[in-house]
């Protein structure tokens, strides 16, 4: 009998390690891939006359339109419910300031740099523990305001000490302009109040994932495509992808990583939990910001590098702590990132 326990065993543990390859290969690829392509779209010039791509509100429409357009048809594909679970209106207000996260992302590329940008992202769990605190009278231990201000104090340094030949294409001077800086706060303050104000709206509805996204989506789709009327930046918008085609691929591809990122986040939660989750896209960030800097030749001041160093070894240092308590409670207290919640559809 022991041999077969053993055999057994031995499958379980080949088909968990197969599992645990797709799912971060999965979303190491798409997320790698997608901050490449944002920053590319934003900040790199298309065509002979060297025309940079403006309309920030577009990609967002782009990506929320294919995002509802999948979702959509898992829900008919699985034969589950289609009809609104929550009153549409609270689907519309996740949509507001869901929107608003995502534009204050692209447009923060302008001014500063992806690894800026990424290095930033990390500092969510402040505003979330903000959030919470006035949203949801949740209460966080010593241990997270440890975390949260050491991964702010890294973030800092890295903003505030660039390479002196970091060059903004929009601006033509220094990376790391107050205008940049001041949407990457807007990002962070909006991104913790979506996060925490869907938590509180949506508990209570026994709700089917892409039930939560579909819904959400088509409101973002619809939302962003009527800011880019009243704008006017729509046809402009258009006429640009359709001179350059090339641009066009790259929105293509953003949307279809951003919304096939979505399952592998879902996947990997379900199947590994919020920790494992938490490990793997702090390597992701470390990932995309080596790579942005190879790609498109950001250079690093040593200033930056301990910078960085301070924020992924707060990072790491948070998940082995609490993976190693076994609490669940005290592993969910904070999301370990936005793409902790597959239903904003933002990765």
């Amino acid at each position: 009998m022991a041999e077969p326990d053993s055999v057994n065993e031995a499958k379980e543990k080949k088909k968990k390690l197969w599992k645990a390859v797709f799912a971060i290969s999965g979303i190491m690829i798409t997320l790698v891939i997608y901050g490449l392509l944002q920053e590319k779209i934003m900040r790199v010039p298309y065509g002979l006359k060297k025309e940079y791509f403006k309309h920030s509100l577009f990609l967002v429409f782009c990506n929320r339109l294919t995002t509802s357009a999948v979702s959509a048809a898992a829900l008919l594909a699985s034969k589950k419910v289609l009809d609104p679970v929550a009153p549409v209106y609270k689907y519309c207000l996740i949509s507001v300031t869901n929107i608003l996260t995502t534009t204050c992302q692209y447009e923060a590329l302008k001014y500063v740099s992806f690894p800026v940008q990424t290095l930033a992202k990390c500092a969510k769990m402040i505003p979330v523990m903000v959030w919470g605190t006035l949203i949801m009278q949740k209460k966080y231990r010593g241990f997270d305001y440890l975390v949260a201000f050491l991964v702010t104090l890294g973030c800092s340094v890295f903003i505030l000490f660039p390479a002196g030949d970091d060059i903004s294409p929009y601006n033509k001077g220094r990376e790391n302009t107050v205008w940049g800086v001041s949407l990457m706060v807007g990002y962070l303050g909006f991104d913790g109040f979506t996060s925490t104000f869907q938590d509180k709206l949506f508990k209570g509805y026994n709700m089917e994932i892409h039930n939560q996204i579909f819904y959400t989506t088509i409101c973002s789709s619809i939302l962003s495509f009527t800011g880019l009327i009243l704008q006017g930046h729509l046809l402009p918008a258009v006429d640009f992808v359709s001179r350059h085609r090339d641009c066009l691929f790259d929105i293509a591809l953003l949307s279809t990583v951003a919304t096939a990122s979505q399952f592998f986040i879902s996947y990997t939660i379900r199947t590994f939990g919020a920790l494992t989750f938490a490990a793997i896209m702090t390597t992701r960030q470390l990932v995309s910001i080596m790579l942005s800097c190879i790609w498109f030749s950001h250079p690093l001041s040593w200033e930056q590098c301990i910078g960085s160093v301070i924020v992924f070894g707060s990072l790491y240092a948070k998940t082995l702590l609490k993976k190693r308590s076994e609490n669940p409670q005290a592993a969910q207290e904070l999301p370990p990132d936005e793409e902790a919640q597959p239903l904003k559809g933002n990765p």
